[in-house]
C-alpha cells in the first residue's frame, strides 16, 4: 500500500479471507522453513513444503524424571494421534548427530512425532533448534522423588510388546503376560536416585528453551488422568501472532444476558456493539428511507422482513469502525435462513457463543421486572425491589414480560437453536445461568484463545 494515502480503506473481505484461510500462519511457517534450510532455489522449496502439508501434524516433547510414566503417556499419545514415537532406543544410536538426523527424517513426514524423554540436555536442545526441530507442545511430568523411587522398584516390562507394567498399580490380568515380564535394568533405589539427580541438573537448563509451549502435569495421579490432561493440551492451538479482528455473534433466548455481555465486550475491547433491534428502532427514529419502510411493521407489531433487516444490518457492518475494530452482534440471526443469508453476504462471525439458560431462570429474570411510570426507574421484585411501598404499588409490568409472551419466545428460540448450532459448527456453549462477570470471563477466554480442535 502507498504510505502517503492514509487512512487506508481495507475491504472487509481481506481480513476475513486471511483469517479463514490462516494466511498469516502460512506465511510465517514458510518464512521459518526458508530461514532454517536456506535453499538455493526458494520457490520449488516452498512449493514442496506446501505439498507436504505438515504444519499441523503433532510435534510433541514429553519430559519427566525416571518412573514418571512419560513413556506410557508418549505411547498412548502416539496411538491416539497416529504419529511416530521417537526415543533413544528406536533411533540410530546415542550420538547426537545421528539422533538429530533421524529425528529430522521423521519431522518431514506427514504423521508427526512424539519425543519420549528427549532432549536430555541443553546441548541437545541447541542442536535440535539449529536443525529446525521445533516442538509445538512440551509436557513435563513432575512427582516427588520418594514417589518415583517407590514406583520404579515395581516396574516390569513385556519384552515382546514393550509395554510397561507395575506390580502394584498396573499388573496385567493375563497369566501368559505375567509370566514373560522381566525386571528392567537400572531400577534399584541407588541407581534411580542417581538418575533423578542427573535429571534435575539437566531439566532446569532445558525448560527455559520452551517458553509459551510448556505444560507441567503432576505425575502423582492415575495414569488415565495424566493422559487426558496431556491429550487436551496437545490438541489445543497456541495463541497466534496474526492480527485478529473479532466478529462475535451472541445467541441465546430472551433474558439470557446477550445485551449485557455485548456491552462488556464492546467496553473492554472496543468492539462495535451491534444490536439488531436497536438498529431498527434508530432507523425509524431517524426517519430514514429504510425507517419509513419499517415504521408500519412496528405500528402493527409485525415482524420486519429479513430483506429489510439485512439492508440495515449490512450498512452498519460495512462502516469502517466495524471493519477495523470488529463487532459483536446479537438479536440476529434468529433462525437458519437468516444465518445463511448473513453468511452468503460475507458477514460470517469468527466466534459464536450460545448462552444456555433454563426456562425457570429466564422466567425469574423477566416476569419479575417492573418499571416506575413516574421516574422511569427499573426494578426487579427479587434482585432489585423498590425501596418503598408507595413505589411498589405504582409499578407496571411491560406486556412483553408477561409469562405467556416469555414462554412463546423461549419456545421459538429453542425450536431454531439446534439448526443454528449445527450451522455454526465451531460455536461454544456457555452456561448463562451464573454471575454475569463469570459468563463474561468464559466468553472472553473463547475470544482471545484459539478455537479448540474438533476431535472426530
Amino acid at each position: 500500500m502507498d504510505a502517503t494515502s492514509f487512512p487506508h480503506v481495507i475491504p472487509p473481505e481481506m481480513p476475513q479471507y486471511g483469517q479463514a484461510n490462516h494466511i498469516f500462519q502460512l506465511m510465517q511457517s514458510m518464512l521459518e522453513q526458508l530461514l532454517i534450510h536456506q535453499p538455493q532455489d526458494p520457490i520449488p522449496f516452498m512449493i514442496q513444503h506446501l505439498h507436504l502439508d505438515s504444519d499441523d501434524v503433532p510435534k510433541i516433547v514429553i519430559l519427566g524424571p525416571p518412573a514418571s510414566g512419560k513413556t506410557t503417556i508418549a505411547m498412548w499419545l502416539c496411538k491416539h494421534l497416529n504419529c511416530n514415537l521417537l526415543n533413544t532406543e528406536n533411533l540410530m544410536g546415542r550420538e547426537l548427530s545421528l539422533l538429530a538426523a533421524e529425528a529430522r527424517k521423521y519431522y518431514r513426514r506427514f504423521r508427526g512425532w512424539v519425543l519420549d524423554g528427549l532432549p536430555e540436555s541443553r546441548e541437545q536442545v541447541l542442536m535440535m533448534q539449529t536443525l529446525g526441530l521445533a516442538p509445538r507442545h512440551v509436557i513435563v511430568l513432575n512427582a516427588p522423588d520418594m514417589v518415583l523411587i517407590e514406583r520404579n522398584l515395581g516396574k516390569r516390562i513385556d519384552p515382546q510388546t514393550g509395554e510397561i507394567y507395575h506390580t502394584t498399580f498396573d499388573w496385567p490380568p493375563e497369566p501368559e503376560t505375567q509370566n514373560r515380564l522381566v525386571i528392567p535394568e537400572g531400577i534399584s533405589e541407588l541407581e534411580t536416585a542417581r538418575k533423578l539427580l542427573e535429571y534435575h541438573r539437566n531439566v532446569i537448563r532445558i525448560l527455559p528453551s520452551y517458553p509459551g509451549i510448556l505444560k507441567a502435569i503432576s505425575a502423582d495421579q492415575p495414569c488415565v488422568d495424566i493422559f487426558y490432561q496431556a491429550l487436551t493440551y496437545v490438541q489445543t492451538h497456541h495463541r497466534s501472532n496474526a492480527p485478529f479482528t473479532p466478529r462475535v455473534l451472541l445467541c441465546g433466548p430472551l433474558g439470557s444476558g446477550k445485551s449485557l455481555q455485548a456491552a462488556l465486550l464492546a467496553q473492554k475491547y472496543g468492539l462495535v456493539n451491534v444490536c439488531c433491534g436497536q438498529l431498527l428502532k434508530e432507523a425509524v427514529a431517524d426517519k430514514s428511507k429504510h425507517g419509513e419502510v419499517i415504521r408500519p411493521f412496528f405500528e402493527k407489531h409485525m415482524a420486519v422482513p429479513d430483506s429489510i433487516i439485512m439492508k440495515i444490518l449490512t450498512q452498519r457492518l460495512d462502516r469502517q469502525d466495524s471493519v477495523q475494530r470488529g463487532w459483536v452482534l446479537h438479536g440476529f440471526p434468529r433462525d437458519l435462513d437468516q444465518a445463511q443469508m448473513l453468511d452468503s453476504l460475507g458477514y460470517s462471525p469468527n466466534r459464536v457463543f450460545f448462552l444456555n439458560v433454563p426456562l425457570d431462570s429466564v422466567m425469574e429474570r423477566l416476569t419479575l421486572r417492573r418499571t416506575d411510570p413516574v421516574t422511569g426507574e427499573r426494578y426487579h421484585l427479587m434482585h432489585k425491589p423498590p425501596p418503598t411501598l408507595e413505589i411498589q404499588e405504582r409499578l407496571l409490568q411491560n406486556p412483553r414480560d408477561s409469562e405467556e409472551r416469555v414462554k412463546l419466545k423461549m419456545d421459538l428460540f429453542y425450536r431454531n437453536a439446534a439448526e443454528l448450532e449445527q450451522f455454526y459448527g465451531q460455536a461454544v456453549t456457555v452456561n448463562g445461568d451464573q454471575d454475569p462477570y463469570t459468563v463474561f470471563e468464559y466468553i472472553e477466554s473463547g475470544i482471545i484463545n484459539p478455537l479448540p480442535k474438533k476431535v472426530p
